[in-house]
Parts: structure tokens; C-alpha cells; sequence
């Protein structure tokens, strides 16, 4: 009786094995295999903690894209009120950039609508002004045509009563002709 619960439990261990050995896929598919250490081809460089079965993925740090985002609110939460003060010096970095633009919006009085959201995208030259008008990307679907000109009215007059813009020399360098992605949210609670 002892053997044959021996064999069974072999059996069921080789079969448990087997499956497991079967369903073992590539983890890097469409590349190399992990490095070894008797490798002498070329690999793809892995880690793994000691408790993971297998080789890992390695994890890969991506380069931050070209274009620089920020959504602006009509009304600022508690939370993010410092961010939407001016800056009482020439623009030195990205920060103060976005403050500057925060500080600019002023959404429209009338035409106005609950939850619109806009955006438009731009680039500025090294002395701080635009180059070409700013480009809706995105508006608020569903809303009628007179209410997305009345926005895109009101982003625009907003950016042209701030410009031109007064960066360090440093900072127009580095800003000249850079994509800025600006979404516009009007969160006001409006009178129906």
C-alpha cells in the first residue's frame, strides 16, 4: 500500500512538472535570451530578486517626451493656490513658466459653460513671444460651435495680454520652438 502512494505521488509530481515545463513562454519576446554568465553571444541584461522564479523583464527609463504639458484651472484647489501666483522676476525655469501662464487665464464671462475643457498647443521663440497662433488639440465634445469659439476667443486674448513673456536668457534658449500642451479646465460652479 505504501508504494503504490509513493507512485502516485510521483506521478503526480512529474505530471505537475511537466505541465509547468510546457507553459514556460519567453518573457522577452522578439529579443534576445537573459544573460549568463557562460554566454558569449549577445544578451539582454537582466535582474531579479532571489525570491522570483525565472528572469525578469528589465525595467527600461524612458526619455521624457519633447513637449511640455500643464492644465490650468479656473479656479484653483487650496492645495495647488501657490502654484498660480506670478513670479516677480525674469522666468528662470519650467516653474515659473507654468506660474506666469496660470496667472494669464481668465476664462470668459459670458458663453460660459460648467466642466469645459480645452486645449491648445504652442511654442514660444527666445525673446518670449509666440510663434504662430496656438492650435486646439482638444475640446469639450457635444458642445455647440459658440461656446468653443468663445474659449478659444478667451485663450487667446489671455495669451496675448501676458506676452510677451520675460525668460532668461537660459530659459528662451531652452524654450525656443519646444511644443507647450496647455488644457484648460473651467471648473466654476455657474449659475444655470
Amino acid at each position: 500500500m505504501w508504494r503504490g502512494i509513493l507512485v502516485f505521488i510521483l506521478l503526480a509530481i512529474s505530471a505537475v512538472a511537466a505541465d509547468a515545463q510546457r507553459r514556460q513562454i519567453n518573457p522577452i519576446p522578439f529579443s534576445h535570451e537573459p544573460c549568463s554568465v557562460l554566454d558569449n553571444r549577445p544578451c539582454t541584461p537582466s535582474y531579479c530578486s532571489p525570491l522570483e522564479p525565472g528572469p525578469c523583464i528589465p525595467e527600461i527609463f524612458y526619455p521624457y517626451g519633447q513637449n511640455l504639458q500643464l492644465t490650468i484651472e479656473s479656479v484653483p484647489s487650496a492645495a495647488d493656490r501657490a502654484k498660480y501666483r506670478k513670479p516677480d522676476h525674469d522666468l528662470d525655469t519650467i516653474g515659473d513658466l507654468f506660474a506666469e501662464l496660470r496667472t494669464c487665464w481668465s476664462p470668459p464671462s459670458d458663453d460660459a459653460r460648467a466642466g469645459m475643457q480645452m486645449s491648445v498647443r504652442f511654442s514660444f521663440n527666445k525673446a518670449g513671444g509666440l510663434i504662430g497662433p496656438p492650435r486646439l488639440t482638444y475640446a469639450t465634445s457635444g458642445v455647440p460651435a459658440d461656446i468653443r469659439t468663445s474659449y478659444l476667443n478667451a485663450i487667446n486674448s489671455s495669451l496675448k495680454a501676458c506676452l510677451p513673456l520675460k525668460f532668461t536668457s537660459g530659459l528662451g534658449g531652452a524654450l525656443a520652438g519646444r511644443p507647450i500642451a496647455i488644457r484648460y479646465v473651467d471648473n466654476r460652479e455657474l449659475a444655470k
